[in-house]
């Protein structure tokens, strides 16, 4: 609502008896007379910008008069740039101070197009920002990530994968303005994601749910063993490259973060047997209470598991991992425990396939892994 008083009555009127009157701006009917499209009540120009998803047609119709313009400033709180192909950072420099009260926006480009002042001109203006993508923008600076540190402190979710120049610096900056921070994407942010960086995550982010860490090969056990001991709700991590890691991170995310339902360890090949013990035992370890008794709620533990191309894991260790998550699944209409890669563990199967060979129908066969 606009103001403090709540105008539904006096929008209802409009919307039943609306009329734009001809040339003379007469009519033969009663209600409410308008000259010009122009002389729409604001809350109803608000209504009908919350309706309206076509971001072309946002950004025209902020252009038709000043009317418009303050509705559009009030009303937009999504927004996505991810259409324009030429001359983005122009654009978003010229847009941004319009839409002040933007939660949502996207900034995801084809192309590199965007540079610091863009950024710069969103952090300026939209202090409200709950939710930027700023992924494959490859000509950011710092500049980028301390602007948006001071001024857009309740960011909750940050994509800024394939921004290869950011430092860990500016990371740990940004970190510790917004706290507030539940989702993240770092990959392929090889500068930015290093072990100095997590450990700030860890002190700082502590509602930190989901995490991407893909391709940091700077990122050690060290980082890791922070980021579990200081976000215990993280319920999704992808560490697909991080080459360095070994059995102590998974352990460490095994005994500090119960909710995890996803984690990648696509060829991180020092994993071995050891932490797949650890994931299985973590299952028994999170449950409450003094009885203690095999789950088949499959919202509960992890239920995406992507261990291709770990070459080290034998079938019983991962059978053990399978065995304990209900959730997770080898068989081809579900498959959410990922083994591409790993020929000695075409024997592990889910529960389905399990209960499939006790009922008499068989077993799933055994390239489903793949």
């Amino acid at each position: 609502m606009v103001s403090g008083r709540s105008q539904t009555g006096g929008l209802d009127i409009w919307f039943q008896t609306l009329m734009v009157s001809g040339e003379k701006g007469k009519s033969d009917k009663e209600g409410p007379i308008l000259s010009g499209w122009k002389d729409l009540p604001l809350e109803l120009l608000m209504r009908v910008v919350a309706l309206t998803d076509d971001p072309g047609m946002i950004i025209v119709a902020s252009g038709v008069c000043t009317g418009w313009r303050d509705a559009l400033c009030l009303g937009v709180t999504n927004l996505s740039f991810a259409w324009c192909n030429l001359n983005m950072n122009n654009l978003v420099q010229s847009l941004v101070p319009k839409f002040t009260k933007l939660e949502v926006l996207s900034l995801r480009q084809n192309r590199p197009q965007l540079e610091d002042s863009a950024v710069e001109a969103v952090a300026s203006n939209c202090h409200e920002l709950k939710d930027l993508d700023l992924s494959r923008s490859f000509r950011l600076s710092d500049r980028s990530l301390y602007a948006l540190a001071d001024g857009c402190p309740h960011l909750t979710r940050l994509n800024i994968s394939g921004c290869s120049n950011f430092s860990d610096s500016a990371l740990m900056h940004l970190t510790a303005c917004c706290n507030q921070l539940k989702y993240l994407n770092l990959c392929g942010c090889v500068r930015a994601a290093s072990d100095r960086a997590l450990q700030a995550i860890g002190q700082n982010c502590n509602q930190l749910q989901s995490l991407n860490l893909g391709w940091c090969e700077s990122v050690t056990d060290k980082g890791v063993i922070c980021l579990a001991s200081g976000c215990p709700d993280l319920r999704a991590l992808d560490l697909c490259g991080c080459i360095l890691i070994t059995d102590e991170s998974v352990i460490a995310l095994a005994n500090g973060c119960f909710r995890l339902r996803s984690l990648g360890l696509y060829y991180c090949q020092n994993i071995t047997d050891r932490a797949m013990y650890s994931l299985a035992n973590s299952r028994v370890r999170s449950k409450r209470g003094p009885t203690i008794r095999k789950s088949t709620d499959e919202k509960e533990g992890l239920s995406n598991l992507n261990i291709s191309q770990c070459t080290a894991l034998t079938p019983p260790a991962v059978q053990a991992v399978c065995d304990s998550f209900p959730g997770l699944h080898t068989c081809p209409e579900r498959h959410s425990l990922i083994i591409s890669g790993c020929l000695s563990l075409t024997s592990v199967h889910c529960a389905c396939g399990v209960q499939a060979h006790r009922t008499g129908r068989g077993i799933v066969p055994t390239n489903h892994a793949y």
